[in-house]
């Protein structure tokens, strides 16, 4: 499973957001501290604000802030708003045409899967992947994958 582009950028917003506190922070800064696209981020916080996550300030010295405290966004929450798709397999979707769909036993397997991947998020706030704004500060492009997917392994 993998969020979109748009999910990891919602996320990597509100963090920012929320390290900056009660300052405006904008689009402009936000893409050039993440060195991002500014298109993709207007859209972005457009949804954030219009799904009560951000509160956004029009004007020359506008931006954006968070709408609600870090405890109060549910990440599971911001994931089911930002995500279009989670139809993992082509069963899931209403173009099916997979010839054993009515006694395949997989979709059983992978909603259970999904099911646990949105759990997982549901389980934690903003607040628990907070940075402080010396972290963005300090930030340096890492050279390789800092961070490579974990999985588990099962042995029998």
């Amino acid at each position: 499973m993998k969020l979109t582009t748009f999910s990891d950028y919602a996320l990597r917003v509100l963090m920012y957001a929320g390290a900056a506190g009660d300052r405006l922070v904008t689009i402009e800064e936000t893409a050039r501290v993440y060195k991002i696209s500014q298109a993709h981020l207007m859209k972005v916080v457009n949804l954030l604000i219009n799904a009560g996550y951000l509160r956004g300030v029009r004007g020359r010295s506008g931006g954006f802030t968070l709408a609600r405290r870090p405890e109060e966004i549910n990440l599971g929450a911001v994931i089911r708003e930002t995500e279009s798709d989670f139809a993992l397999v082509e069963c899931f979707t209403p173009a099916n045409e997979c010839l054993i769909s009515s006694r395949c036993r997989l979709p059983k397997l992978l909603n259970k899967a999904l099911a646990t991947f949105i759990c997982t998020f549901d389980e934690h706030t903003l607040a628990d992947i907070m940075l402080s704004e010396q972290d963005f500060a300090q930030s340096v492009r890492p050279t390789v994958a800092a961070h490579a997917p974990i999985l588990p392994t099962r042995f029998e």
